[in-house]
């Protein structure tokens, strides 16, 4: 879950991230009274938007009053930034800054371990510098077992190149960093800029998290940090559910069994679908190697009220998962659904119990139903029906 950037500031001073006063404002007159309460002065007014680039959109501007707080408030308020709507600002409490850098700490897949990212050279698009300038920009791995104490932080700061004035504060920062990074179970902690004011402090002046969802057990606090106001209602749904869903843009529904099965379901659909005026897959929905009849019925549940559906792939490999059980879903779902349901399901059955699972929606005899005997079939069928009724 990728977090506000007034969510990420809350986060770091928490744990002790030196951070500046903050105040989140829906209308022009909470902008105004934020900018009151943070004494009155210089405030920066900033987009809440889980997108970059908001500087060159027009979503972070400066205000010298409170009056003029709620001008600039009332102008972002609502703007489109790379199709994000802006439905909240962030009214941040103005720094005399001296020097930006760049900190960010990230999961590192690719090494199985974690990843340090610094520079003495912040407040710019990282991506270009770390392609026109890789030198400037610092790379240390991270030990998972270790993480970054003191010799890990000066290790970081010396290969990104501080000067010895400031050598200590920012790797004092960057300590402080990691205790976020590592107690809130995130994927990745960015600051840009960490900055150093005119008076030598150290301050982290803008923040990016991500949290790991897996680890929601651990930290029940977190469910409050979603916004419920901008999540896809689908996905929403298939949380409640626990399904493995994400919403994709286009006409055929995916359920599958195991994630390697729906990403090459996935491929086939989007392959059998470039002959039919290039129908895609509308989603990706994994119901997990144990799936009863229940769980099947949710996913469709969840498909079926997506309006770009227009016919839907179910292709099980019974393994753990009985295909019988999937064929009592899916009959069940149907019957749950009724009238709401309108749209073709073609169903790939394979493995375990195979010919029982078969023989149930044969038996069911229901007008949306058509079998596949392979994969390759199902998805050029299901593409031509999703074609059809475009």
């Amino acid at each position: 879950m990728d977090l506000f950037e007034y969510q990420a500031r809350d986060i770091f001073e928490k744990h002790g991230v030196p951070v500046l006063g903050g105040v989140v404002a829906t209308t022009p007159e909470e902008a105004r009274a934020g900018a009151e309460k943070l004494g009155g002065g210089t405030v920066v007014v900033k987009a809440q938007v889980k997108i970059g680039g908001r500087g060159k959109a027009g979503g972070v501007k400066l205000a010298h009053s409170p009056e003029e707080a709620a001008q600039k408030a009332e102008e972002i308020l609502g703007m489109d930034i790379k199709g994000h709507t802006v439905h909240r600002v962030m009214i941040a409490a103005g720094a005399q800054i001296a020097e930006e850098y760049y900190f960010s700490v990230l999961l590192d897949r690719a090494h199985r371990n974690y990843l340090a990212m610094c520079s003495v050279e912040g407040g710019v698009e990282i991506e270009e510098l770390a392609v026109e300038r890789p030198e400037a920009l610092a790379r240390v791995a991270v030990d998972p077992a270790v993480g970054i104490d003191a010799a890990k932080a000066a290790e970081i700061v010396e290969a990104a190149g501080f000067d010895a004035d400031v050598k200590d504060k920012v790797a004092a920062a960057i300590q402080q960093l990691w205790t976020v990074f590592s107690e809130e179970d995130a994927t990745l902690v960015e600051v840009n800029p960490l900055v150093k004011t005119e008076q030598g402090d150290i301050i982290a002046l803008d923040g990016k998290v991500t949290l790991d969802a897996n680890a929601d057990f651990r930290h029940p606090d977190h469910a409050e940090l979603e916004d419920s106001a901008t999540t896809d209602p689908l996905e929403a749904k298939a949380k409640e559910h626990d399904l493995n869903y994400v919403k994709l843009d286009g006409e055929v529904g995916i359920i599958g069994n195991g994630a390697g099965l729906v990403m090459s379901t996935l491929d086939v659909v989007a392959y059998a679908g470039e002959a039919h005026g290039g129908v895609k897959p509308a989603n990706f929905l994994d119901i997990g190697g144990g799936a009863n009849a229940q769980v099947m019925a949710a996913g469709l549940d969840v498909i079926l009220h997506d309006e770009q559906v227009k016919s839907v792939f179910v292709n099980v490999f019974g393994g753990i998962t009985a295909c019988d059980e999937v064929a009592k879903g899916i009959v069940g779902a149907l019957e749950i659904l009724g009238d709401e349901a309108s749209k073709p399901l073609v169903v790939r059955l394979d493995g375990n119990n195979v010919e029982k699972g078969r023989a149930i929606l044969t038996e069911a005899n229901h007008p949306l139903v058509t079998l596949a005997e392979t994969m390759d079939g199902g998805a050029e069928t299901a593409a031509a029906k999703a074609a059809a009724t475009a």
